[in-house]
C-alpha cells in the first residue's frame, strides 16, 4: 500500500499561514463588507471597511515578505513606505490606486467622525482596482503578481485559493455583494460598470466646535494629535462661549 508523501512543517510555514488567515482572509471579508456599504450609500462604513481591507492586505504583504512593521499602526502610507524601503518587491501600483489609497488614508481611519470626511459611491470601482492590485502579492505564489492591468482590457482573473475564491464558487449573499458591478471580480468582468453615484461630505462636530474639546476629553478618549490640531482652531460664526449663547 502506497503511503502518503511526507513533508517537513516549519515555523516559517506557520508564519505564512498566520499572514494569510489573519490578514488576507479577513481583508477579503472587509472588502465584501465595504462593497455592500458603497452600494447602500453608507458613507462611514464604506470608508472604514475600505481602510480595514487595504490595511490587512498590506500587512499580509509585509509579513509574507518578512518586512518588520511593528510601528505601522493603521497607516496605509507607512505600510507602503515600509514595502518600498525594503527593496524586496515592487508593487508598481497604478496612479488611480495610489490616489484611492491617499483618499482612504485621509478619510478612512476615523470611525467616529472626529474628523471631517468625504465619501463617494463611485469609489467602489477604485476599491475593486486597489484590491485586485494589492491582493496579487498576498500569496507565496509568484505568478499572480506578474499580471498587469491594461488600458481598455478586462482585468485577468487570478486565484489564490483563499476566502474570496470560495465566495466566487457558490451562490449566496456574499457572492452577490462581491460580483455586483465588479469589473475585476465579477462574472462578466466588463470594462464599464454602473454604480450608484452618491456623495457624502460630513463636517466633524470637533471641527465645527473645537471649543468643546476640554469638556469632551473628560469623558471620551480623543487622540492627542487630533486635540493638538484643533488647539488653536476656531470656526467663525459657530463659536460657543463657556457660558453658552442665545439661539
Amino acid at each position: 500500500m502506497q503511503t502518503a508523501p511526507r513533508y517537513r512543517l516549519t515555523r516559517e510555514m506557520l508564519l505564512d499561514d498566520l499572514a494569510i488567515r489573519c490578514f488576507r482572509d479577513i481583508a477579503d471579508q472587509d472588502y465584501v463588507a465595504a462593497r455592500l456599504a458603497y452600494h447602500h450609500a453608507l458613507s462611514e462604513p464604506s470608508l472604514w471597511q475600505s481602510q480595514q481591507a487595504l490595511e490587512k492586505y498590506l500587512k499580509c504583504i509585509l509579513l509574507l515578505h518578512r518586512i518588520e512593521a511593528k510601528n505601522v499602526g493603521h497607516s496605509l502610507l507607512k505600510a507602503l513606505d515600509k514595502i518600498e524601503a525594503s527593496h524586496k518587491l515592487a508593487l508598481d501600483l497604478t496612479p488611480k490606486t495610489k490616489d484611492f489609497i491617499d483618499h482612504i488614508e485621509t478619510f478612512g481611519a476615523d470611525r467616529y467622525l472626529t474628523t471631517s470626511n468625504v465619501a463617494l459611491g463611485r469609489n467602489v470601482i477604485q476599491l475593486d482596482r486597489a484590491v485586485w492590485e494589492l491582493r496579487r502579492f498576498c500569496s507565496i505564489d509568484q505568478s499572480p503578481r506578474k499580471l498587469k492591468l491594461e488600458m481598455d482590457k478586462r482585468a485577468k482573473r487570478y486565484s489564490l485559493n483563499g476566502w474570496l475564491e470560495e465566495v466566487l464558487k457558490k451562490k449566496g449573499e456574499a457572492h452577490k455583494a462581491l460580483v455586483r458591478g465588479n469589473a475585476f471580480w465579477g462574472g462578466r468582468r466588463t470594462t464599464i460598470v454602473k454604480v450608484n453615484p452618491w456623495m457624502s461630505m460630513s463636517n466633524s462636530p470637533l471641527y465645527m466646535h473645537p471649543e468643546i474639546l476640554p469638556l469632551a476629553m473628560k469623558y471620551i478618549k480623543i487622540p492627542s494629535e487630533l486635540a493638538k490640531a484643533f488647539e488653536d482652531h476656531k470656526t467663525p460664526g459657530l463659536f460657543v462661549p463657556e457660558d453658552g449663547i442665545e439661539v
